[in-house]
């Protein structure tokens, strides 16, 4: 499985170029995280937790939720940039469903980089998939929080 290592150090924003990979997470799909993530989210929607109903409303089995999908989104994003990155807009668009007992492996690159009242900012273009395809796709704005002239 690969996964990144949570950094402790946040990027510079001089670092980062147009072009750069975003560092590979893959995330195993359990039927608990499936489970905890809508709790936790407060998304008691049966087809989160209910294998019978999930089939009975056409799904193979229960699938993560919208907001655990998010929350994963920004883990990629963070574990790359670093702990003092914010992330200050994100953009998905949902694929194929993230059933339990697969991996689901984020990707992306540094799609701009720009700067304002002297904080740079990064651009992001991510995708989710499974084996069954992309799962989310994405874009993000971070600020690395060290300004232009650091």
């Amino acid at each position: 499985m690969t996964s990144t290592l949570n950094r402790t150090t946040t990027l510079a924003w001089k670092d980062v170029n147009v072009g750069d990979e975003v560092t590979p997470m893959e995330i195993p799909v359990t039927t608990t995280l499936i489970v905890a993530g809508a709790i936790a989210s407060r998304d008691y929607m049966p087809v989160h937790h209910d294998r019978d109903f999930a089939n009975s409303q056409g799904s193979k089995d229960i699938f993560l939720n919208i907001l655990t999908t998010n929350g994963l989104c920004v883990r990629f994003l963070h574990d790359w940039a670093g702990p003092e990155a914010m992330v200050k807009k994100l953009s998905i668009r949902l694929g194929v469903p993230a059933y339990p007992n697969g991996p689901l492996r984020f990707e992306g690159s540094v799609t701009g980089k720009s700067s304002a009242n002297g904080e740079g900012f990064v651009e992001v273009a991510f995708k989710g998939t499974n084996s069954l395809g992309d799962h989310v796709t994405g874009t993000a704005v971070l600020s690395l929080l060290d300004g232009v002239d650091a």
